[in-house]
């Protein structure tokens, strides 16, 4: 009895529905991209302080003797111990602008990582709707193989009394076998399915992840232009983008800086003995950019360039988010249209056409080959209905991540 009770604990909890939220959640947290993605951002934060330092001050020490035959400190002028000590200052205005570079690139950075988990959200939900949708097929053939069995059945008694032909029976028992076909085609799928979602939440267990509840319906209150605005405002990628501009902006004044020199201040002390006096120096050095037109004017047109490739890919990812917008809406408004076709026009008028054909076959009015062509037009019809379901909660996934702000309650509700 105790063996028995395990059975059925281990099998209620194996029927447990697979929840999106929790999936969601484990994604964000152990998604590998994302977990990665923060190491780096991490790194480039680092790089803000190393970017303003100074360079390192250089330390020089050294010996002068005067001759080759002996040790003349204390009796020749020239012999004397060297300590030198010397800094580079960068022109005015550099170390700030290197400084604000390697902000601009974190920050960019940052938005890209918020991109990703958007990103990461929505392919939860879209393979967790793909997987309701495997399971829901499979659903939907165990519901037509008792049809199809019907039709065989009849069809037996049709052939065992005369009525019928076999080849009616061996169209129906084909037909029975198709269904079982796909039935293992939806089975492999949704080990596919499985894989890719344990792959994007971080999971390495090969356990099951249990069958998808039905997913809530999402309502799009959302006008085109309302859902492109939103987007342009509030998408990490124009985020990134604009910091990538701005960093790509800041090279220019940067290269423009590179016109001028920098300097170094260098300080030595010369130690020396006997009656000669020690020595100081202080002196500065000045770099001349006298090779301008082969390194600092190559330099300035390379990062002009940088700067119009920056501000041309902004655009692109404007244009091609207003696209995505104006596409996935559209799937969802066709969506919708075929949905309420299918449920409320094909496939109660099409469930009628079945049973009267089931009816007309039993009673030898109607053959075989039309109940079972109504059979698969049924069965294809509610397939359709939850297919067009499913594209249209996954085009509400991929509208949550590019607009970055749209949080819909299901019944459509704004929050």
């Amino acid at each position: 009895m105790a063996l028995l009770g395990l059975l059925l604990l281990a099998g209620s909890a194996f029927a447990q529905d697979l929840k999106l939220d929790d999936l969601v959640n484990e994604a964000l947290k152990n998604n590998p991209e994302i977990l990665a993605f923060g190491s780096r951002i991490e790194g480039a934060r680092q790089k803000i302080p190393q970017a303003k330092s100074l360079p390192d001050p250089m330390l020089m020490f050294g010996y002068q003797n005067e001759g080759f035959n002996r040790y003349t400190l204390g009796e020749e002028q020239g012999a004397q111990w060297m300590f030198g000590l010397s800094q580079q200052f960068l022109f005015p205005g550099k170390r700030g602008l290197k400084g604000d570079m390697a902000k601009l690139d974190a920050e960019s950075q940052e938005a890209m990582l918020e991109l990703l988990k958007l990103r990461t959200v929505s392919r939860v939900r879209e393979l967790y709707l793909e997987l309701f949708l495997a399971y829901k097929n499979i659903d939907l053939l165990r519901e037509r193989q008792v049809l199809f069995a019907r039709v065989e059945d009849l069809a037996l008694v049709r052939y065992s009394t005369g009525k019928g032909m076999q080849q009616e029976v061996l169209m129906a028992q084909t037909e029975k076998y198709m269904l079982l076909e796909k039935e293992a085609m939806f089975r492999q799928k949704i080990e596919s399915l499985e894989a890719m979602l344990k792959a994007t939440i971080g999971r390495e267990e090969s356990a099951t992840l249990g069958r998808p509840g039905i997913p809530s319906t999402q309502y799009f209150p959302y006008k085109t232009e309302e859902a492109v605005q939103m987007a342009v405002s509030h998408s990490p990628e124009i985020k990134s983008r604009g910091k990538m501009s701005e960093a790509a902006e800041t090279r220019v004044r940067m290269a423009k800086k590179e016109f001028f020199p920098d300097f170094s201040i260098n300080a030595g002390y010369y130690k020396r003995s006997g009656d000669f006096m020690d020595m100081w120096s202080l002196t500065s050095t000045i770099n001349i950019p006298l090779y301008f037109f082969t390194k600092q004017a190559p330099a300035l047109s390379e990062a002009k360039a940088g700067h119009v490739q920056a501000k041309q890919e902004l655009e692109a990812a404007r244009l091609m988010i207003t696209a995505a917008i104006r596409d996935n809406i559209s799937m969802v408004r066709s969506a919708d249209t075929l949905m309420d076709l299918y449920k409320n026009g094909l496939i109660p008028k099409n469930a009628q056409d079945v049973d009267l054909a089931l009816s007309g076959y039993a009673t030898g009015r109607t053959e075989a080959i039309v109940v079972l062509s109504r059979l698969k037009t049924l069965l294809e019809y509610e397939t359709q209905y939850w297919t067009q379901f499913t594209e249209r909660e996954k085009a509400i996934a991929r509208l949550h991540a590019i607009t970055a702000g749209l949080d819909l309650k299901p019944g459509g509700e704004k929050k």
